[in-house]
């Protein structure tokens, strides 16, 4: 990445564009990986504490890019002596109230009234080093925001690079919020799994694809309890978090229709790339077998692997005869088209389906852009 070169003629907030637009054609061009792949091991660290409290750490968010710009602006400065009466200190307060607070209200990022300096653990007169005693909250948002500090001061880390991946992921953060995903209402229901399936096996450049056939099943359940005889009185429990394990969450699947009783009546465990075979099988039922489960579905987005079917076979037998659950292992992409088959109207599925891209915290921004992308070219 070519790095900006120092210009004094440039003011803080020539510096904040300049940065924002490299940062927006990164995220228009799905390359954020490779920015991240620069750094090293605690520098991601350090950045993702940062990241993950951008709404609960304004203020360090605030200070921490003040700190950066002005680096950009002034590289002989020690920006860790972020006032003006500190010796050989600079005013931190004034540039962030003058240009980055109104910038971050611009950009609609997460913003502070007015400066992140009146917030009371970031506002003290003493160098932000190691021994700051402000009470900077989480630990490791603190720990976060003083060693990025100290990176730059005394390992000579680049601070655009940082601000770069802060601003990139600024702009994800801000449009997985407001972007408008597409419900498309005449898709036949092979279009409809047509578009699943680039939708799951596209190639992204983060994480949390693996949640998308997850929340495609939860999608045509949604229907199915409203619709269909076999599931009266019975009730559909909410998703899990994408990284509870089953064992913790207490569930027997990712997904969980339990009768009126609180029973598990029905449970879906869902593979992402992965085929099913005897040991997966072996593991759900050690989780169901205390519970009188009727049925038990195992659905992966992989190819279907025919080495495997007879073991599968006998393993399916086995359970069958020792617990009566009736364990059915089949592809996902034929298992939706049953179901939507089954649906008095499919669209219903899609809005199901694109709520939850909206709302469930795994999936990503890069994850909203595909569907749009893909949905767009089918009713163009």
């Amino acid at each position: 990445m070519r790095e900006m070169t120092a210009d004094k003629k440039k003011t803080h907030r020539d510096i904040l564009q300049e940065i924002y637009r490299k940062a927006l054609t990164i995220v228009n061009d799905a390359v954020v990986r490779h920015l991240f792949d620069e750094f090293g091991t605690e520098e991601k660290k350090y950045l993702q504490t940062v990241i993950d409290n951008f709404e609960k750490g304004k203020g360090v968010l605030t200070v921490l890019i003040t700190s950066l710009v002005h680096k950009l602006h002034n590289p002989a400065q020690d920006i860790r002596l972020h006032q003006d009466n500190m010796n050989g200190g600079y005013s931190g307060r004034g540039i962030d109230t003058k240009y980055v607070t109104p910038f971050m209200k611009e950009m609609e990022f997460p913003s502070m009234a007015e400066s992140g300096w009146l917030t009371r653990s970031l506002e003290q007169n003493l160098p932000y080093d190691f021994h700051y005693p402000g009470k900077i909250t989480p630990d490791e948002l603190k720990r976060a925001f003083l060693n990025l500090l100290d990176l730059i001061q005394n390992q000579n880390r680049s601070p655009e690079k940082y601000l770069l991946a802060l601003f990139v992921k600024l702009i994800e953060y801000r449009e997985q919020k407001k972007i408008d995903l597409a419900k498309p209402t005449n898709l036949s229901i092979s279009a409809i799994v047509h578009d699943l399936k680039e939708h799951f096996e596209a190639g992204y450049s983060c994480r949390g694809a693996s949640r998308l056939p997850t929340l495609a099943v939860y999608a045509v359940y949604q229907c199915m309890i409203k619709e269909l005889k076999r599931f009266e009185g019975k009730q559909l429990m909410p998703l899990e978090e994408h990284t509870s394990p089953d064992k913790r969450s207490g569930m027997v699947g990712d997904i969980e229709v339990r009768n009126a009783k609180g029973r598990v009546f029905e449970a879906v465990e869902i593979k992402h790339g992965i085929s099913i075979n005897t040991n997966l099988i072996r593991d759900a039922y050690e989780k169901f077998k205390s519970h009188p489960i009727e049925r038990y579905y195992l659905l992966t987005t992989a190819e279907e692997d025919l080495s495997h079917a007879g073991s599968i076979a006998k393993e399916v037998s086995r359970i069958s005869k020792i617990h009566g659950c009736q364990v059915i292992v089949n592809g996902i992409y034929p298992t939706l088209k049953y179901y939507l088959r089954l649906l008095h109207d499919p669209y219903d599925f899609i809005d199901n389906y694109v709520e939850s891209l909206k709302s469930d915290k795994t999936i990503k921004y890069e994850h909203k852009l595909k569907w749009n992308e893909i949905v767009s070219r089918q009713v163009s």
